[in-house]
C-alpha cells in the first residue's frame, strides 16, 4: 500500500514551528479563553495577555477633585485590568508587531519599564563610558 503524500526527511524546516506559537509544552489540552477586543475564542497559552494599572481618574481631573475634596490625603483606587487579545486583534491594535526571521527565535522578553526609559539609560549609559 502507497501513500500518496511525501515524507520529507529535512529536519531543519520545522525550526520555526518548534512551538506552533503556543506556550502548551507538555499539555494536551488548555482552556480557552475570549479575545477582549473581539470575544474570539483563543488557548490561554496562545492569547497576547497585557495587563493595565490605570487610575480611576484621568490625569485632568485628578487636580480638580483634589481640591474640592474634604479629605486631602485621600489616594484614589486604581483600576487592575488584565487584557486578553487574540493575535490578529494584538497586530491589529499594536500590542505586538511582526518580527524578522531571526528575531522571532528570540523568546526572551523585551525589558520592562515605561516607555522612552530605555533610550534614556542607554544615552546615560553612553555617556557614563565616554
Amino acid at each position: 500500500v502507497f501513500s500518496s503524500h511525501v515524507v520529507s526527511s529535512d529536519l531543519s524546516s520545522g525550526i520555526n514551528a518548534e512551538y506552533g506559537g503556543r506556550n502548551k509544552n507538555g499539555r494536551g489540552h488548555v482552556k480557552f479563553l475570549r479575545c477582549t477586543n473581539c470575544a474570539r475564542c483563543v488557548p490561554k497559552d496562545k492569547a497576547i495577555k497585557k495587563f493595565i494599572i490605570r487610575n480611576i481618574v484621568e490625569a485632568a481631573a485628578l487636580r480638580d477633585i483634589g481640591d474640592q475634596s474634604v479629605y486631602k490625603s485621600y489616594i484614589l483606587p486604581k483600576i487592575y485590568v488584565k487584557l486578553h487579545y487574540c493575535v490578529s486583534c494584538a497586530i491589529h491594535s499594536k500590542v505586538v508587531r511582526n518580527r524578522s526571521r531571526e528575531s522571532r527565535r528570540t523568546r526572551t522578553p523585551p525589558q520592562r519599564g515605561p516607555p522612552g526609559r530605555q533610550q534614556q539609560n542607554q544615552q546615560q549609559a553612553q555617556q557614563n563610558k565616554n
